[in-house]
């Protein structure tokens, strides 16, 4: 906020009785260039995952009308399906995703890692039970090459109403053991 400013295109707008001005107009300082971070989201998009997948769209449309931020969305099951240029329309981002099927997150992270041009500048949150239906040893150390990269690494175990999660407890504590920390939270917790 350029507050000298906004203060001058507001002087108009003086109330005596709170000696003070109401802000009509604000000015910030414009920023040119990138945005300040990138936010994967990265969704497991499995039949035991459904709160979480909708709870996630709707995050994600959100938080891609930031401007400050960079926002994907990258569901998954077995396949991978990019979300991202839907982000402008939050109905179209619920509507591309198909639950069920099976799970390959070693798959979608290795998508992921691909999206990660800055990694200290990234935020990456996987959302998944870590029910990994591919090989586990290829997963674990992809998550591992994340957390490495010096990107920002969360993993949401469900992002739902209620915030109980059924997960991979071992995934769960190998993520742990790379500083990924795995949780579940409700919509309300998760900012």
């Amino acid at each position: 906020m350029d507050w000298p400013r906004t203060i001058r295109a507001n002087l108009r707008h003086y109330q005596r009785e709170y000696n003070t001005i109401i802000p009509e107009t604000r000015i910030g300082f414009g920023r040119k260039g990138s945005a300040l971070k990138d936010i994967i989201l990265c969704v497991d998009q499995s039949g035991s995952m459904a709160g979480s997948v909708v709870y996630s769209s709707i995050l994600a449309a959100t938080m891609a009308s930031i401007r400050a931020v960079k926002t994907y969305l990258v569901v998954f099951d077995t396949a991978i399906v990019d979300l991202t240029p839907q982000l402008n329309d939050p109905v179209e981002v619920l509507f591309g995703t198909q639950l069920g099927g099976g799970t390959d997150i070693a798959q979608a992270l290795a998508y992921c890692q691909g999206l990660m041009q800055r990694p200290a500048d990234t935020v990456f949150v996987l959302i998944s039970d870590l029910i990994e239906g591919g090989d586990n040893g290829k997963f674990l150390a992809r998550a591992q090459q994340i957390a490495r990269s010096g990107a920002t690494a969360v993993c949401l175990l469900a992002l739902d109403d209620r915030g109980t999660p059924c997960f991979d407890r071992n995934n769960a504590a190998a993520f742990a053991s790379f500083g990924i920390p795995a949780f579940a939270t409700t919509p309300d917790q998760f900012p």
